[in-house]
């Protein structure tokens, strides 16, 4: 089975290359960058590059787009460009190719203003039956995007497996309250509670993917830690959620404030990954519990491939209030 990763000069793409490799297991790797992970240089926009790379191709997992940090920086039609029609552009090609599994790399993003409970109610419980409203145009081409491997699969017989991922950057926050009032390693912590996913998880997730796809046919799933919390907690988490969590693990408070951590006041929303983990056969190993349990033993709580993709930014231009502009 040769592997065809799109992005492959982008955090996820690079960790998912850097295992296959590792593992010698034949993959083609392709990006807009160099990199060493990166073995052709071209673009999903154009159908040409596209088709040339899916020869001996069996999977693809298509992680390139353009992110929520680009959308200050590009245009609505370059969003359309990449995020949909790069995402057609390969949904063809694998198919006229006879690939067997198509992974596809989407947002909890897609659920938008879903995510944003009005004040004073309980913090959103988000399971894949949750129905996404997009709040920008990333979430929205996304989400089309989404529903172009659904049509795939229906039309074609393409198998599909969409996996919505949580964030798993290392770069800081783009909120400056949350830059000035948390460490990232702190803020990053407290976010594997409910809405962060280690990258080792990420690939971990991905490679199951392309293997059970083909039994699968099409699923969406929620890819992010395994929260600790249950649906009786959401609405003290919204008022109090420091409390709910040292209720939980009544040695956490002095474990960080040997650090001088902080747990966030209040927590808006839960993802859940109850599906994937029981469809999949997902186990992710780097959540809350497993951070408290590095914090005890003075050890780094990230995992090795996260330090090794290491922070990569989303643009080649350095911006002064932030790491990436924030759309108004």
């Amino acid at each position: 089975m040769t592997i065809l990763v799109t992005g492959s000069a982008g955090h996820l793409g690079e960790a998912i290359l850097r295992t296959l490799r590792g593992r010698g297991s034949p993959v083609h790797g392709v990006d807009l960058k160099t990199s060493a992970w990166t073995d052709a240089v071209g673009s999903i926009i154009e159908p040409g590059f596209v088709r040339a790379q899916m020869d001996g191709v069996t999977a693809v997992i298509h992680t390139a787009t353009l992110h929520k940090p680009h959308v200050a920086t590009h245009s609505r039609q370059d969003f359309i460009d990449t995020n949909v029609t790069g995402t057609l552009n390969l949904l063809e090609a694998a198919v006229a190719a006879g690939v067997k599994s198509f992974v596809f790399t989407s947002t909890t993003s897609a659920f938008g203003s879903q995510l944003r409970p009005e004040a004073g109610q309980a913090a959103v419980w988000v399971t894949e039956d949750l129905p996404p409203v997009p709040r920008n145009i990333y979430g929205t081409t996304k989400l089309m995007a989404e529903n172009l491997c659904e049509l795939f699969f229906r039309e074609r017989g393409l198998p599909v497996v969409i996996l919505r991922t949580s964030r798993f950057f290392p770069e800081d926050d783009d909120d400056p309250a949350m830059r000035a009032a948390y460490a990232p390693d702190n803020a990053q912590a407290n976010e594997l509670l409910y809405r962060r996913l280690d990258i080792a998880d990420a690939v971990s997730a991905h490679l199951l993917a392309v293997e059970r796809g083909p039994e699968i046919g099409f699923a969406r799933y929620i890819v992010s830690a395994t929260t600790p919390f249950e649906p009786r907690h959401l609405a003290t988490l919204a008022l109090d959620a420091a409390d709910v969590v040292q209720t939980l693990y009544p040695d956490c408070e002095q474990l960080y404030a040997d650090r001088g951590w902080r747990l966030f006041p209040q927590i808006d929303r839960v993802y859940v990954n109850d599906r994937a983990r029981r469809e999949l056969g997902w186990r992710p190993e780097f959540d809350f519990a497993h951070v408290l349990s590095s914090l005890r033993e003075g050890r780094d709580f990230r995992s090795a491939l996260a330090r090794e993709v290491g922070s990569k930014g989303y643009h080649d231009t350095l911006f002064d209030d932030g790491p990436y502009p924030v759309a108004k």
